[in-house]
């Protein structure tokens, strides 16, 4: 069976039936259905989730990106100051980064004002955190391979050079 593309399809539209899947692979429903156990046994797939249109569900909410730069401690790392920063339930999602800043961070929250307080009351003042820049989304347009706002899509695709 080829991995890579059931996990293709999975990342495209995880709710399709085991039976879909198999007639797209062209492999049986059991061969889909016993590598889809594997992948999540061996922790390859760590989950399920919905991209939810968030401009729809709520006017309200926010999404944050903030970048952190630290200090690494030693034999250590960034780990520590990482485990810390994702214990928060505040906190989506944490990534180590390469370039200048050393961690990234994705937050939502219900204002700006209460995402900006919790950066600068729990985030900005952990130990080993230098410093903070805080990117607030003001509109998604593509997310995990599914476009947001149709109407802002073009045909420029489809057009021919001279």
């Amino acid at each position: 069976m080829n991995t890579n593309k059931l996990l293709q399809i999975l990342r495209e539209n995880a709710r399709l039936s085991n039976a879909d899947i198999a007639a797209m692979l062209n492999e049986s429903e059991k061969a889909v259905a016993d590598e889809i156990s594997r992948l999540e046994r061996d922790g390859i797939i760590r989950g399920y989730s919905a991209i939810i249109d968030e401009e729809k569900a709520d006017d309200n909410a926010v999404t944050a990106m903030i970048e952190l730069k630290m200090t690494p401690i030693k034999d250590r790392g960034f780990d520590d100051l990482a485990h810390t920063i994702m214990s928060y339930d505040e906190i989506d999602s944490v990534f180590l980064l390469s370039g200048p800043y050393d961690l990234m961070v994705t937050i939502s929250g219900t204002s700006l004002r209460n995402v900006a307080l919790f950066v600068s009351e729990r985030l900005a003042v952990l130990d080993g955190v230098i410093s903070t820049t805080t990117h607030f989304i003001l509109r998604r347009y593509k997310e995990k391979h599914h476009i947001f706002n149709q109407e802002f899509c073009d045909d420029r695709d489809d057009m021919v050079s001279p």
